[in-house]
């Protein structure tokens, strides 16, 4: 049995003050027994003001997030899931980059989110990740982590099964879903697609959200979860920001994909006729 700590957050526009509340949540996971903490999709700054959040973005080398995070792992001997930062890449665009931290306060793993969110809501809402964000190119799994091997997705992502069960068959146990969700389309959508990813799978599903009316006027749906491999919620944040933790047994995909082999059954789809 592994304790994992889950931050949900209300992520606002200064990422000083952002920094200093994943610090503390870094902290608390570590007093609180956890091995690993997963933090939410842009941990680091939520700003809709393009020209004011322009100042606050930076190269992965130089981002003061980043460095607090890491510090903090590394003071308090513990794994952190980054769930995602803005960060500026060679070009003009942005990467939506997630980060897996050891206890050392090193790098083990990046993932540049896959699938981007380009939509206009009934609500009025407009989103245009693709004006901002740049593709990433790789799916990508973290051996050898407190919860064994990690497949690490973003939000968006979550709508592409195809992409989860890569990452099954590439020998994931947990999946990392770190969401940024709007309200409308987390009360329609958000409970039934992790369970439905997590039963596909046959694996964990740990998802840590935004939550809350934030700085910038977004609202954001919140609901950190962590599913089992048959479907069970293991924890429901619902909309309490802070640490929460849940007791995650990886004996237990096994259990399930031995009663219910889908992922062993699956095969090449032919083409249409």
């Amino acid at each position: 049995m592994t304790r994992i700590a889950l931050f949900q957050s209300r992520t606002g526009i200064r990422p000083e003050a952002n920094a200093d509340a994943l610090a503390a949540a870094v902290a608390e996971a570590a007093s609180g027994g956890a091995a690993m903490l997963f933090t939410p999709e842009m941990s680091g700054l939520l700003d809709r003001d393009s020209a004011r959040a322009s100042h606050n973005r930076y190269h992965e080398e130089d981002d003061p997030v980043l460095a607090a995070v890491r510090q903090a792992a590394d003071r308090h001997n513990i794994w952190v899931h980054l769930g995602s930062l803005a960060v500026r890449t060679d070009g003009e665009m942005l990467a939506n980059r997630a980060f897996v931290i050891d206890p050392s306060g090193n790098i083990k793993a990046r993932y540049d989110k896959l699938h981007l969110f380009d939509v206009d809501l009934p609500t009025g809402e407009s989103w245009r990740e693709s004006a901002t964000y740049r593709r990433g190119e790789e799916a990508v799994v973290v051996h050898g982590t407190p919860v064994g091997n990690l497949g690490l997705t973003i939000c968006y992502d979550l709508r592409f099964p195809a992409l989860y069960a890569r990452l099954a068959e590439a020998g994931a146990d947990v999946i990392a879903i770190p969401a940024a969700f709007t309200v409308p389309t987390g009360r329609a959508h958000w409970h039934v697609l992790m369970r439905a990813r997590a039963i596909e799978a046959g694996l964990f599903v740990v998802a840590a959200a935004q939550s809350g009316h934030h700085e910038d006027g977004r609202d954001t749906y919140g609901h950190s979860l962590v599913v089992d491999p048959w479907g069970e919620l293991l924890l429901d944040a619902e909309d309490q920001v802070g640490v929460h933790f849940a007791d995650v047994d990886l004996k237990r995909i096994e259990e399930v994909r031995r009663s219910l082999p889908a992922l062993h059954h699956r095969r090449p789809i032919p083409e249409v006729g």
